[in-house]
């Protein structure tokens, strides 16, 4: 009962009051239990508005931004989505549950692994893992959705490319304060709509492309 509380206190304290408004994505986040995707040791924080530790110095997002993504994502039955970051696999559940259809790409074995394990106990095995560096990894087919979730210092197309038309793409690019949460909608095959969301600071992805450094 003290879960079932935590869990509605952060969906209505902290989710809600960041124009979070979608009934479904409101709705995934109260259905999937978020501390079972949460290391052992941080089980307290599974609710709290922070961002929370994983292995391999990674880490989970906070709720809030989480929900951001999810809903200006507009994901809906039939969507085939890429995640970039698969971490604790909890968004992975949450992307699965509200597409059907989800490929998520993930750098280190241990968290894809673990991800894996958590997906199949909470019954979600039809999730595809991958293992490898999303940066060099050849993908066969374009993504109706794609939920990047870390950080591009600097502005890259490797992931409007892999955009069907009409998809939409969630990325952060940038640097400390100057980082902005974008939704990129390719509105045809060369043409891209971009909006800044918010501001909101993540981990940059391992290989990420870095801005250029001036020698004076």
């Amino acid at each position: 009962m003290l879960t079932d509380q935590a869990r509605e206190n952060m969906i209505e304290q902290q989710i809600r009051p960041w124009n979070v408004i979608d009934e479904d994505v409101l709705n995934v986040m109260k259905q999937i239990p978020r501390e079972f995707f949460v290391p052992p040791e941080y089980k307290e924080l599974a609710f709290a508005d922070t961002e929370i530790p994983l292995p391999e110095g990674q880490s989970m997002m906070a709720p809030k931004i989480e929900a951001r993504m999810l809903q200006a994502l507009a994901i809906k039955p039939g969507d085939k989505v890429l995640e970039v970051g698969t971490g604790s696999g909890y968004l992975t559940a949450c992307l699965d549950w509200l597409s059907d259809e989800v490929t998520s790409v993930e750098i280190f074995e241990s968290l894809s692994t673990q991800a894996q394990k958590h997906l199949a106990a909470f019954g979600i095995l039809d999730a595809k893992l991958i293992v490898d560096d999303v940066f060099t990894h050849e993908f066969n087919s374009l993504f109706d959705v794609i939920a990047v979730t870390g950080s591009l210092p600097t502005p890259t197309d490797r992931f409007e490319k892999l955009l069907a038309n009409g998809g939409r793409l969630f990325q952060v690019v940038g640097q400390g304060a100057s980082a902005r949460a974008q939704l990129v909608t390719r509105v045809a095959d060369e043409i891209f709509h971009r909006e800044e969301l918010f501001e909101t600071a993540l981990p940059a992805l391992i290989n990420a492309p870095e801005p250029e450094r001036f020698v004076f």
